[in-house]
């Protein structure tokens, strides 16, 4: 396991998720006073919202913290942390609406480091995610500088490292990764996700920098000379590779892996529901997951958002990301029902000393537990530091 892979994790989550909050908060093409009268978000509400998200997660106090050698969080930290940037902002989510999007930055960040041709080209990922990100408050200087900042100790601590240490961090991300199945409705469209969940990995295209094109074999004798050449079939259609992104502060990274791929069309951040929520749909009811009922659940899930007052009193937005209400609070019961199991204790031997020895063990794990807790938990310092912002 890497200790410099968390920075890249929660970069380019966070930059997903501000990819997808931009798109549910552009505003209509009407008038602000009217957009007012109607309860939706003026653009003005866009940028303030994206400015104290970005601000946060750019933080100074939150960057030195994030930059610092250690484990990678796990998923409930993880979304928890992400959850709490979200809410920096005058903006807030509902528990199911923070699931499906959590759903989506997994999985658009799952589909970009399976793609990846080389490992070395997470930190390319990374940088498209922070160029996407400075575009969005171009208008305040201060958070594009607080950017740049971060962009220069980003590039300082990845672009030294060797290929096999970028191996063992795309090694750590696809093992946080790999339990992740959520299907997406823009990567089931273009035939990039198997209605498993699972990713379609293309046999063509450029070869990373630095290898050939398979189907050639050369054979050389001990003096190091070419022999012979013999070809094979290499079972794809593969090209050179493509010239090299720059790792600098600015320039042309060449991948497009990173980018904003919800800019071009307002479906894109359709999903097919957690299977916490298809408990509860019409869809589970059919043996075929691609069938018509579920394709029309697709193009529902993902949708309105409206203003509301908060209940103490302090005007704030809450933003929706189901089509309406109920389903935002069928999603939400079916979430608590997943979570409450029965609990079986089964006496499987009449041995009091075996019973008492098992006992004993089991208090000393309890009391180291407890011992360890909270501090050097994962995740503790950066949740932390999230509350003093």
């Amino acid at each position: 396991m890497s200790l410099k892979t968390l920075p890249l994790l929660v970069m380019n989550l966070g930059g997903e998720m501000l990819y997808v909050l931009d798109q549910r908060l552009q505003a209509p093409n009407i008038p602000e006073d009217k957009s007012q009268k109607a309860g939706i978000w003026s653009e003005d509400d866009r940028k303030r919202v994206m400015s104290d998200i970005i601000s946060t997660m750019f933080n100074k106090p939150f960057m030195e913290e994030l930059l610092r050698p250690q484990d990678i969080y796990s998923h409930r930290a993880m979304r928890t942390l992400l959850t709490r940037i979200a809410h920096a902002s005058i903006m807030r989510l509902n528990p199911a609406s923070m699931d499906k999007l959590y759903d989506l930055m997994i999985m658009a960040f799952k589909y970009q480091v399976q793609l990846c041709p080389r490992p070395r080209d997470l930190l390319l990922v990374t940088l498209n995610h922070i160029d996407t990100i400075k575009s969005f408050v171009r208008h305040n200087p201060r958070l594009s500088n607080q950017i740049d900042e971060a962009q220069r100790q980003l590039i300082e601590m990845y672009k030294p490292l060797t290929d096999g240490e970028f191996h063992l961090i795309r090694q750590t991300l696809l093992i946080f990764l790999q339990d992740m199945h959520v299907r997406v409705s823009v990567f089931l469209r273009e035939k990039l996700q198997n209605a498993n969940g699972h990713f379609v990995l293309s046999t063509s295209g450029p070869v990373p920098q630095g290898s050939d094109v398979p189907g050639l074999i050369r054979l050389f004798n001990n003096q190091g000379k070419e022999v012979k050449r013999c070809e094979f079939p290499s079972g794809g259609t593969y090209t050179s590779p493509v010239r090299e992104g720059s790792f600098d502060m600015a320039g042309d990274r060449v991948t497009r892996l990173g980018t904003n791929m919800y800019s071009e069309s307002a479906e894109n951040t359709q999903t097919s529901g957690s299977p916490k929520f298809k408990q509860n749909s019409q869809a589970d009811t059919t043996p075929n997951p691609l069938a018509k009922e579920e394709l029309n659940l697709l193009a529902k899930l993902m949708g309105g958002m409206e203003v509301q007052d908060s209940p103490s009193g302090n005007s704030a937005f809450r933003v929706n990301l189901f089509t309406t209400d109920q389903e935002e609070e069928e999603a939400g019961t079916a979430s608590e029902t997943h979570g409450m199991f029965s609990v079986i204790n089964i006496q499987a031997t009449k041995d009091h000393r075996a019973n008492s020895e098992l006992a004993r063990i089991a208090g000393e794990f309890t009391d180291h537990e407890e011992n360890s807790d909270a501090p050097s938990s994962k995740g503790d310092h950066l949740l932390s530091l999230m509350d003093d912002l």
